[in-house]
């Protein structure tokens, strides 16, 4: 008979959850699209995509939000409507950005499952992550938040 102890199953338990967690942090979206901040700022400023801040106010106010991109907090109830409207076609590319990527990936695998088409993540965020180390560090522009902006 097979004898687990506690510390062999409490170790088997958080290991197991470990790596669940570190799958789903380092998981890109369903469709695989991404870009660099770079890459995400250069088509935000000529219109070819609609770069979306979807972190919270209090984080835009630290931060500052990036160039080019319009701050629509994920939290919203009208979210997925405020940032349709907000394209400039019904066929603009919609690019996501928080603050490390991980909500980012989140949202955009759940819009890309909700059927809507070229949801892109910006997988280093504005802080840095696993994928690179962010907008801020690479000293691209952001603009003061201001309230109703």
């Amino acid at each position: 008979m097979l004898h687990l102890s506690r510390r062999l199953v409490l170790t088997g338990l958080v290991g197991t959850t470990a790596v669940g967690l570190i799958a789903y942090l380092t998981a890109g979206p369903a469709d695989g699209q991404t870009l660099t901040p770079a890459q995400a700022h250069a088509a935000a400023q000529i219109g070819d995509i609609l770069l979306v801040d979807i972190r919270r106010p209090d984080e835009w106010q630290r931060t500052g939000v990036a160039e080019g991109a319009v701050p629509i907090d994920m939290r919203r109830v009208d979210f997925v409507d405020t940032v349709l409207a907000a394209r400039r076609s019904a066929t603009q590319p919609i690019a996501l950005i928080c603050a490390r990527g991980v909500r980012s990936a989140r949202v955009t695998a759940a819009l890309t499952e909700a059927a809507l088409a070229q949801v892109i993540d910006i997988p280093e965020g504005m802080l840095g992550s696993f994928a690179g180390p962010g907008w801020l560090k690479r000293g691209l522009p952001v603009r003061a938040w201001v309230e109703n902006s």
